[in-house]
């Protein structure tokens, strides 16, 4: 056991996060910055469309595909990059949060932001 003295206790325990999908992530990173640029996502993505995406890498994996064709890269792995990009999405750019919040009275209503726009796949009766 070691004898010095670390006073770390409240700090974040990173030493627990999983080097193998960490890694995984961060090839998605790679491939996106080639095909984009490095740093892209930071320019903001709406909530809708990362969400959208996440759901698609859900539904191969469901299906049992487990690579994305393009990429050769896992699906778990663009999963886990779309869900790293929409928590920090829901963090930092609150005016991105497209997401349909529901309707009131036959109106849609409006995201906390104001950016909600009525849901085009909802027909309206009469």
């Amino acid at each position: 056991m070691a004898g010095g003295i670390k006073y770390d206790s409240g700090k974040l325990r990173v030493d627990l996060l999983d080097p193998l999908a960490l890694e995984g992530i961060a090839k998605v990173l790679g491939f996106g910055a080639k095909k984009y640029a490095a740093h892209n996502w930071r320019g903001g993505i709406s909530y809708s469309r990362l969400i959208g995406a996440a759901l698609r890498h859900l539904f191969a994996i469901i299906r049992g595909e487990d690579i994305d064709p393009e990429s050769g890269l896992p699906h778990i792995d663009h999963l886990g990059c779309c869900w790293m990009f929409l928590s920090n999405m829901m963090k930092t750019r609150p005016d991105l949060d497209d997401r349909y919040k529901g309707e009131k009275n036959g109106k849609a209503k409006k995201a906390d932001n104001g950016t909600s726009k009525r849901n085009p796949w909802l027909k309206r009766k009469g």
